[in-house]
């Protein structure tokens, strides 16, 4: 029982930058669709958003950070 304790309050710390960097995530996504980028590449920023923000939601955010991986590819 200590053992997972200890592993949870060592996890908090990643736990917590991985939900910031998932938002952040999300924020550069919108900002690139803003720009109207040509279609195959909005298509996959748009997938890849809605994604993103269904991971947010049910609190997957290391899944949330793989959406976000796959809109910074689709810019390149």
């Amino acid at each position: 029982m200590a053992g997972a304790l200890l592993l949870g309050a060592l996890a908090t710390p990643a736990f917590a930058d991985d939900k910031a960097d998932c938002a952040a995530g999300i924020t550069m996504i919108q900002g690139e669709l803003a720009k109207n980028p040509a279609e195959p590449v909005l298509a996959k920023l748009k997938r890849a958003l809605k994604n993103a923000e269904r991971e947010q939601r049910e609190g997957e955010f290391d899944e949330c950070m793989d959406a976000v991986g796959d809109a910074k590819r689709a810019l390149k």
